[in-house]
């Protein structure tokens, strides 16, 4: 009796160790809660009066701007050691590429966000470009035929201005940390299950994790970075009618790609779409912009 006793507590306890325990994952999402509400700020540019109210948002971010800028310099200057026999010192792309940048900035001194704005060119097959919390902008020369005009690179500079303007690196930054914490809590919760059932469990979090929040969060970022590029760019009297244009080339060049659900950008035709439907704000913009312009 005693024995028979024993081994139903042992095998309730068994029982026990070897289901999911909620308690540990409910206390993880609480202080993921607690740290996504205390750590909310508004998105910049998106907020004021040549935007959409319905691009106004808040985002995660716990970085101060200068201790983000910094880390955005510390890239740059190692970015540029890395690639100093490769860099454009001089000639038209150099001067196309510092007068766009220049002009974009200028554009977006309404939210002065205290940038130390430089502009670089470096030679390589890249057809893309960057810049860094604090302004720290590049285009690699194979950007050039693509974008084939001004009004092209000021598209894709407008583009990577704007998820610098936006903070969108420090905002990735503080959503992989409440990732984790999340993370950890599934991890702990299922920690008393057999293996098989554990690697199950991170499996089912890390799908959901990848396509349910981190791909969709990625190509937010990027619709809202076309977006505020759009803005800018008609601001600095760079025609915005180019946008979708540029965007059909970028898709005649990008060849096979994955489905748009297991990507961290929105198709090339997806941009196309978006512009279009911008593009009358953006059109707007640029003749109240650019009175010495002919309207378009």
């Amino acid at each position: 009796m005693v024995y028979r006793t024993m081994n139903n507590r042992t095998g309730g306890m068994r029982r026990r160790r070897g289901g999911f325990r909620w308690q540990i994952m409910l206390l993880f999402a609480v202080g993921a809660a607690v740290y996504y509400f205390a750590n909310q700020k508004t998105v910049p540019y998106v907020c004021n009066s040549d935007f959409s109210s319905e691009m106004c948002r808040k985002q995660l971010r716990t970085m101060k701007p200068d201790a983000e800028m910094q880390l955005g310099l510390q890239s740059y200057q190692q970015i540029l050691q890395d690639n100093a026999r490769s860099l454009v010192r001089s000639g038209p792309v150099k001067d196309a590429v510092e007068e766009i940048g220049v002009r974009i900035a200028r554009a977006a001194s309404d939210s002065d966000p205290g940038f130390d704005w430089a502009f670089n060119v470096i030679e390589s097959e890249q057809a893309n470009a960057f810049a860094l919390p604090g302004g720290y902008t590049a285009v690699y020369t194979g950007l050039i035929p693509i974008a084939e005009n001004e009004d092209g690179l000021a598209v894709v500079m407008g583009h990577e201005v704007a998820h610098a303007l936006a903070h969108h690196g420090a905002e990735r930054m503080a959503q992989q940390n409440m990732q984790r914490i999340v993370g950890a809590g599934v991890s702990m919760g299922a920690g008393g299950m057999d293996m098989g059932a554990q690697r199950a469990v991170m499996g089912v979090f890390g799908g959901i994790s990848q396509y349910g929040f981190a791909l969709p969060f990625s190509r937010k970022h990027e619709s809202e970075a076309d977006y505020i590029g759009l803005i800018l760019m008609s601001r600095a009297c760079y025609d915005p009618r180019e946008a979708p244009r540029l965007w059909e080339r970028m898709g005649a060049q990008a060849g096979a790609t994955p489905p748009e659900f297991q990507s961290t950008h929105p198709s090339p035709q997806t941009r196309v779409n978006d512009f279009k439907k911008w593009m009358p704000m953006a059109v707007e913009i640029y003749n109240k912009s650019c009175p010495n312009k002919i309207s378009l």
